[in-house]
């Protein structure tokens, strides 16, 4: 028998995250050093930031700076930049990861899946044909094949040259295909 670990996610699972961090995780990441926020890059108003229990490889949230629970709470500016790292966001996850798709989504309140119902964010999620498999139906597992410090590393340089395209002026092209 084989056996698939991943103890990173038994705090997780057993809810001692939740218990051991009253605070909000978005309002908290951007306090915590590099790399251990997460943080894939910051703008003015908001941020990218690594799924700590993510989807897929690549499964990166864009959220506000601001403690806020919906877009109708956003100000422009800051619903401006949510758009414009989602944006940046897609184009690094698909030079990174060359995914067949992508799921971007945003779940507003605890009923609509939200798992930090409080603070506003996007999900951005790579996906390939044939990426679920039985252990997330049969075994409740996800089997995530690359770790957030390698994560962190593919996609920071990537973020910085579309940051300083965009802050030159240039435009921000897709990816070469």
């Amino acid at each position: 028998m084989e056996r698939l670990w991943s103890p990173w996610r038994l705090d997780y699972v057993t809810g001692a995250v939740e218990k051991a961090s009253p605070a909000c995780v978005f309002c908290a990441a951007p306090e915590l050093p590099e790399p251990e926020s997460l943080i894939v890059a910051r703008g003015t108003a908001c941020f990218v930031v690594l799924n700590l229990y993510p989807y897929n490889n690549g499964h990166v949230l864009v959220v506000p700076n601001r403690h806020i629970g919906s877009l109708a709470e956003t100000t422009p500016d800051e619903l401006a930049e949510l758009m414009v790292l989602a944006r940046r966001a897609e184009m690094a996850l698909t030079e990174a990861y060359r995914p067949q798709g992508m799921n971007i989504g945003i779940n507003l309140g605890r009923s609509a899946g939200a798992g930090v119902p409080g603070h506003l964010h996007i999900h951005l999620v790579p996906r390939w044909d044939g990426d679920t498999n039985f252990m997330t139906v049969v075994g409740e597992t996800r089997v995530v094949p690359e770790e957030p410090p390698r994560t962190l590393a593919r996609l920071v340089p990537i973020f910085k040259r579309l940051a300083r395209h965009a802050e030159a002026g240039s435009s921000e092209a897709a990816p070469d295909a």
